[in-house]
């Protein structure tokens, strides 16, 4: 990979471009859908990065996919998903879920809450070898989560406790901070640090509030501490980028 120069490209919560029906609150982290800007396509490997709220009993119909991995990570309440490969997933916190779309899958994903609108985040990553046959897994790593620190939760490069996406480049992270916990990034040509609630700081990248995005380039390890609520954070450590 060519020399990159070091960057930290905060992004915060009201710059991102939303996405808002009678049945959906959607911030979208790069462009997706109707809302495009040339500058914000991707970052790294990663596409898209969607913060979601689905309104009880309502969600995204049968829709199309292909060549992406999809993984979804739910924060509060639980997500149905059912596909044209006979799988049934109800994804819920702490549940890791990956659907690798392939040579082309169908699916759909509906608020299995009653009473309350589902909270998620959902990150696309390109895969490193096209028109496989599509696939999913999902994995409970609430354990994993509880021992603090940094959990794999989809990885390429072959971590344990972590569901396997089909991108040797890419691993996504997450932890629940508790209060005034630190904790280490990867070190990576490109780390996506996404704040999922709660707050954190850390050298270079002040304090970042819920929905607030880091984009570090080529920066090392980097050192976060939750604020005094703790935090939920998301990071994708990602070995190489599009383009």
């Amino acid at each position: 990979m060519p020399a990159i120069t070091p960057t930290i490209d905060i992004r915060s919560s009201r710059e991102r471009m939303a996405t808002r029906i009678d049945w959906l609150d959607s911030r979208h982290s790069f462009s997706f859908g109707g809302h495009y800007d040339p500058e914000n396509t991707h970052f790294g490997m990663l596409l898209v990065s969607n913060h979601d709220l689905i309104a009880p009993n309502t969600g995204f119909s049968t829709h199309p996919h292909r060549d992406m991995e999809i993984v979804t990570w739910v924060l509060d309440g639980e997500l149905e998903h059912k596909d044209s490969e006979g799988n049934i997933g109800l994804i819920y916190p702490g549940l890791a879920q990956r659907m690798s779309a392939g040579t082309g899958i169908l699916h759909s994903e509906i608020n299995a809450t009653n009473s309350a609108a589902v909270n998620l985040v959902q990150m696309w990553v390109v895969p490193d070898t096209a028109r496989v046959r599509p696939g999913y897994a999902q994995l409970d790593i609430n354990s994993e989560l509880g021992r603090g620190g940094l959990v794999p939760v989809a990885s390429g490069r072959g971590h344990d406790a972590a569901i396997s996406i089909r991108q040797d480049g890419a691993v996504l992270w997450a932890a629940r901070l508790k209060a005034n916990e630190k904790v280490t990034l990867p070190d990576a040509p490109f780390v996506h640090l996404y704040v999922a609630r709660g707050e954190v700081t850390g050298e270079g990248i002040g304090t970042l509030g819920t929905g607030d995005a880091g984009r570090l380039t080529a920066i090392g390890k980097l050192a976060i501490t939750a604020g005094p609520e703790g935090a939920e954070v998301l990071a994708w450590e990602m070995h190489g980028r599009l383009g």
